[in-house]
């Protein structure tokens, strides 16, 4: 589950992070309280006014402006409540639709003028599967696309990995700190930065923890001016408070949809509708979909109960894609019967009507020959394959 920046930075704050204040807004007269608040808080006229959407990459858009004043600050809420911000990493990037910013965080200005310069820090939190670690990315060129300081300049990207059994040791906070080329004040608040940083991550079970920038100002103090957070969904019945931030607008709604039916089901950009039960055997069945000539429209997974109303669900929610040209469904037969799943797809079909879209269907296992004749005798416009490669075949064929 993904988290919005103001969300993240109360996460943040709850584990003595140094965060950017900041209160939400949605609607106009929330900005201005908000910028008063903020203001006698910080003392300074200064305010930064960000949009509030599941992307990274706003401030490109025009999503993140600085108000040095109250009418400022009216006419940039005004302008970016509403909109509809594309961002890098929006459906579609700089050229797609955008994301509908239905809220702005007012947040302070943490750069201090009387000083020249404040550091910018990348720094970031993940699980490194092959490593079998939890992995500190880490850079001095904050506030840029860690993409491109990657490719660009390797040598100033940093990996720390720390053993999730011991968790994060003095020794390697202290190393982050000096490869940073931090001393004083800022050497020592950083080492606590990253321990209570790390603490954070592992105590709220979170899969992606991104702060860009942290900003080092004058004082040696250390700041998250900004925070990406996605929570791992299946540890959220440990974090009921965390869960109710879930935030439905974000999400795709079709998606939601599918949720509710009780399908795992995941949007894609191919032309092949998928229906298969176990995350496993749905992943084989896209990667030969890709190898025969196709490409997945989604994943969708049934589950162990493919009854008749959960085929029909899934039909409906394939359906709603308008660039699915075909759908292969792949059955394995295990806890399921095969020619239960096949009774579901005729009557689903049969409930649908006007189904346009030509259908393969593949089952395999307990009564996998009922199911076959069931398929084969229903008259409907359905193919029906033994071998997964054969299936992929049909599909091929169909996309001519």
């Amino acid at each position: 589950m993904n988290l919005h920046e103001y969300q993240g930075k109360e996460l943040l704050s709850r584990f003595g992070v140094k965060i950017q204040r900041g209160y939400v807004a949605k609607n106009m007269d929330e900005a201005v309280e908000a910028y008063q608040k903020i203001t006698a808080e910080s003392g300074s006229p200064l305010a930064l006014v960000k949009a509030q959407i599941h992307a990274g990459g706003r401030g490109k858009g025009g999503g993140v402006k600085l108000a040095k004043n109250l009418e400022e600050l009216k006419t940039n809420a005004g302008n970016i409540i509403g909109m509809m911000l594309k961002t890098p990493q929006t459906p579609g990037g700089m050229n797609g639709e955008g994301k509908l910013v239905r809220q702005v965080l007012i947040a302070e200005d943490v750069y201090i003028p009387e000083f020249d310069q404040c550091n910018e820090i990348y720094m970031s939190i993940l699980t490194d599967r092959e490593k079998q670690c939890n992995v500190i990315v880490y850079s001095t060129e904050g506030g840029m696309d860690i993409e491109t300081v990657a490719e660009e300049t390797p040598h100033l990207v940093h990996k720390e990995y720390i053993d999730p059994a011991l968790g994060i040791q003095g020794f390697e906070t202290r190393k982050i700190a000096f490869n940073l080329g931090l001393s004083g004040a800022a050497y020592k608040n950083m080492t606590k930065f990253v321990a209570n940083l790390y603490k954070a991550f592992v105590e709220s079970d979170c899969t992606m923890l991104e702060i860009n920038p942290v900003l080092v100002n004058g004082h040696g103090e250390i700041v998250a001016v900004d925070c990406k957070t996605t929570i791992d969904g299946n540890a959220l019945f440990r974090h009921k408070d965390i869960a109710a931030w879930h935030d439905p607008s974000e999400e795709d709604a079709t998606e939601l949809e599918a949720k509710e039916f009780g399908l795992n089901y995941v949007n894609l950009d191919g032309n092949v509708g998928c229906m298969v039960n176990g995350a496993g055997l749905a992943m084989a069945t896209m990667d030969i979909i890709k190898l025969s000539g196709g490409s997945p429209a989604n994943f969708l997974d049934v589950g162990g109960t493919a009854d008749a109303t959960r085929v029909e669900n899934a039909f409906r929610i394939i359906l709603k894609d308008p660039n699915v040209k075909a759908i292969l469904i792949n059955i394995f037969g295990g806890i399921v019967r095969c020619d239960r799943v096949a009774q579901g797809v005729v009557d689903a079909y049969n409930n649908i009507g006007n189904i346009n879209v030509p259908i393969i269907v593949r089952l395999q296992g307990t009564n996998a020959d009922v199911a076959k004749k069931i398929i084969d005798d229903s008259g409907l416009k359905v193919k029906s394959a033994i071998l997964l490669q054969e299936a992929a075949d049909l599909v091929a064929d169909v996309l001519k």
